[in-house]
């Protein structure tokens, strides 16, 4: 199948053409024929699967089709400013030869970009790309040309119900016009998902490829570590493995700042992606990692959803996440579009049953590797301890009789016969 058989628009063709696309993924294969039909649909897929394009594409289709566009015909919400705008340069490419308009809305720039975002609101674009706070801040000022909204998608929906949005969901969706399509993108599907997309969607359709479950092509890899080990064993991961583009997971900006220090020494082109950071910063560093001119980004678990980069070797979780869900977002920064990757997660000895309840929600053991010889011992797994033959067994506590510690003696049994 390629994407001629959608019977898109030419001029949306044309854009297709141009960026190199020709076969649709399994996502963009089931989701677009449902959008074309004004379905509303609920689809969930794990990352890198090509879900952006699978809405993007029927709805720029339709916009392209439009006897007269409204003011507004497309909304589009993300979690975060780095998706919002991830979005917006994947619009641009494939709107090329359309002639459709298009604009990111998100918190953290200056005056400028918020009044350049809000006559954009009034005066009207065909696609709109909106965290959901900010754009509640342009509603709250009045002037919102959305009474006429075509399309309603809601990108990574799982994260934006755990970063707190479900409120300003709500609130958004009351602005918009009862009759219109809306269209649910995640790459898991809780229950609360399920029980939310309720309250928005009608009769919606279902697609579900993989969720849940990291790439098949990713290598996954986890090493046991005390924690005054983590810096010497990543280093050498670093220095002795063949990388080229590498992002670093940590769990607070505090040692996102530490390793970035430290990686430096080694003569690495290494950026830190963090909070502290104006958006025009992070705007920059995200360009630079996409085009090699840093090979190592490391930052916090915004990166996880808020980056779209092929190419990744390796991903490395310096610190095991609380959620399942977000080793899985992270992982998924390699091995996009069936592509091949490297996943390392460093293990201390507080983070056994996190891992250990993140092996159980994939339905795999990941393989542990020894450290290297310089680094001596690393912690044994507290869950369980290891026999003769290299079992994995929990420790029997001893029988004790009246508080006292009773030993068995082990006496061989009598000679048969």
């Amino acid at each position: 199948m390629t994407f001629t058989d959608f019977a898109f628009d030419d001029q949306l063709l044309d854009g297709l053409n141009s960026m190199g696309f020709k076969t649709p993924t399994p996502i963009q294969t089931q989701a677009i024929p449902i959008v074309q039909s004004a379905h509303d649909l609920i689809a969930c897929a794990q990352t890198g699967t090509g879900k952006t394009a699978s809405y993007l594409l029927p709805v720029m289709d339709g916009i392209c089709r439009l006897e007269k566009r409204p003011p507004i015909s497309a909304l589009i919400l993300a979690p975060t400013r780095e998706l919002a705008l991830q979005i917006d340069q994947q619009v641009e490419g494939l709107a090329y030869f359309t002639g459709i308009t298009s604009i990111a809305i998100y918190g953290g720039g200056n005056g400028i970009d918020y009044e350049q975002q809000r006559r954009s609101l009034r005066e009207g674009v065909d696609i709109v790309i909106a965290t959901p706070g900010r754009l509640i801040a342009h509603l709250n000022s009045g002037g919102v040309l959305l009474d006429q909204l075509k399309y309603l998608v809601l990108d990574e929906a799982d994260r934006m119900l755990d970063m707190g949005f479900q409120e300003d969901l709500l609130r958004i969706v009351g602005k918009l016009p009862k009759v219109r399509q809306t269209l649910m993108f995640s790459a898991t599907m809780p229950a609360k998902i399920r029980k939310f997309a309720e309250k928005l969607l009608n009769n919606p359709q279902h697609v579900n490829i993989a969720t849940s479950k990291p790439a098949e092509g990713i290598k996954q890899e986890a090493y046991r570590t005390f924690d005054e080990q983590k810096n010497k064993l990543l280093l050498s991961l670093l220095k002795e493995g063949d990388y080229n583009s590498i992002i670093i997971f940590a769990s607070t900006k505090e040692k996102v700042k530490h390793l970035s220090t430290d990686l430096r020494k080694l003569g690495l082109k290494v950026k830190a992606f963090h909070s502290d950071l104006k958006q025009e910063e992070r705007q920059e560093i995200l360009l630079n990692f996409k085009n090699k001119k840093v090979s190592v980004l490391i930052g916090t678990d915004v990166l996880s959803r808020g980056i779209d980069v092929d190419g990744i070797d390796l991903v490395v979780n310096f610190d095991v996440p609380g959620d399942p869900e977000d080793y899985i977002h992270r992982i998924g920064r390699t091995a996009r579009a069936e592509t091949t990757g490297t996943a390392i997660t460093l293990v201390n000895n507080k983070d056994f049953r996190k891992f250990k309840a993140i092996e159980e929600f994939m339905g795999r053991v990941v393989d542990i590797i020894p450290l290297p010889e310089f680094l001596g011992e690393g912690p044994s797994n507290p869950l369980a301890s290891t026999n003769k033959n290299g079992n994995n067994r929990r420790k029997k506590k001893p029988f004790r009789k009246n508080g006292q510690r009773k030993h068995f003696s082990k006496k061989k049994p009598d000679a048969v016969g």
